[in-house]
């Protein structure tokens, strides 16, 4: 009998990897593995990576640092950029680019002393409006970064789309459009498919593409990532830790929100929102049990959760529970609870064991 556990799949990984490449044949690779390669385990995740793609994408530098301590020896970009210009020397040592998109981070390039030059992606604002150079500061910022002896010859553009999951929507087509304007007779690689881009926009693929979300087999909108070809890389388990006789009428759990109606079998399941399960879900939300789907029934608790497995059930303690996986796809879970699949594989917590499985 486990406790909660995270089954993480090598070969599922190496599998979506091979789907990226046949959608975009001609591009290269940025591995995005922020935030602990979005809950699978950065080491694992790149390990299984550097010899199938080009480079990796991080939102930190703690994560960038951490790859190289790793042994990760081909390219790593901060996808945000620096946050102070104390930590150029040590990209600099360390061979991580960066993203520049404000004034700041370009004076601190311009006026810092280092070993080696910096490879530097000028980040374009085309329509998301969150981080990047607007599009009438392109040209200027484009000559200073050609001119500053701290930044590589080699320089690349980068942008990200805000709506490539919408595939009825013209913005992202208006977004390419800016971008292939602004970078347009300027000299270096070009970038702004992640992984809607990837799969819904061929147009977008360029130079270099960045998956995340689909390299964990996970579809970026609501539908289900296997209709994309995709393995989900993780399967989310615990097992029942208690089977209990439950006469009608009769409550289950914190408040008493949720009451038998007939007689029933509830199941105790170890996990609850100590371990990132979220608290707050409808009712009926499903988990996995011997092949089939039980709903979760009464509120979710710190180390608990408990489901009704109906009054013929034959399921025994030291089952296995499955919150999500390859039976069960995360996204049914994130439409059911309004949740982001991003959310839930993100907020789980170390409590949960981590298996690598091939």
């Amino acid at each position: 009998m486990k406790p909660a556990t995270a089954k993480i799949s090598s070969s599922a990984l190496k599998h979506n990897i091979q789907v990226i490449k046949q959608k975009a044949p001609n591009s290269k690779i940025i591995a995005v593995v922020k935030a602990n390669a979005y809950g699978h385990g950065v080491v694992f995740a790149s390990s299984v990576l550097e010899p199938l793609v080009d480079g990796f994408g991080v939102a930190r530098l703690e994560e960038a640092l951490a790859l190289r301590a790793n042994g990760i020896i081909k390219p790593i970009l901060l996808l945000e950029g620096f946050f102070s210009p104390k930590d150029l020397p040590i990209m600099a040592v360390s061979n991580i680019q960066t993203v520049v998109h404000n004034e700041e981070q370009l004076v601190a390039l311009e006026q810092a002393e280092l070993s080696n030059p910096i490879k530097v992606w000028l980040k374009i604002d085309t329509g998301m409006h969150r981080l990047g150079v607007h599009l009438a500061q392109v040209d200027d910022f484009y000559q200073r970064l050609k001119a500053c002896e701290n930044i590589a010859p080699e320089l690349g553009f980068v942008s990200h789309f805000s709506r490539a999951d919408e595939l009825d929507s013209d913005y992202t087509q208006c977004q390419l459009s800016r971008f292939l304007t602004a970078t347009e007779n300027k000299v270096g690689e070009r970038s702004i498919a992640a992984s809607g881009g990837i799969l819904f926009w061929a147009d977008s693929h360029l130079d270099w593409i960045r998956p995340g979300i689909i390299m964990y087999g996970i579809s970026p909108n609501e539908r289900i990532g296997k209709e994309y070809g995709l393995k989900p890389v993780m399967t989310l388990t615990s097992s029942l830790i208690a089977v209990r006789e439950h006469q009608q009428g009769e409550p289950v759990g914190y408040g008493g929100v949720w009451v038998s109606p007939t007689k029933t079998k509830i199941g105790v399941v170890a996990i609850g929102y100590g371990d990132g399960y979220p608290r707050n879900i409808p009712e009926n939300t499903p988990v996995y049990v011997n092949g089939r789907l039980v709903p979760i029934v009464g509120r979710v608790s710190m180390d608990m959760l408990t489901v009704d497995l109906g009054i013929n059930s034959q399921d025994v303690v030291g089952d296995e529970v499955i919150l999500w996986g390859k039976e069960l796809p995360i996204e049914e879970i994130a439409n059911k609870t309004g949740l982001l699949s991003y959310e839930l594989i993100t907020k789980l917590t170390p409590r949960v064991l981590t298996e690598y499985i091939d």
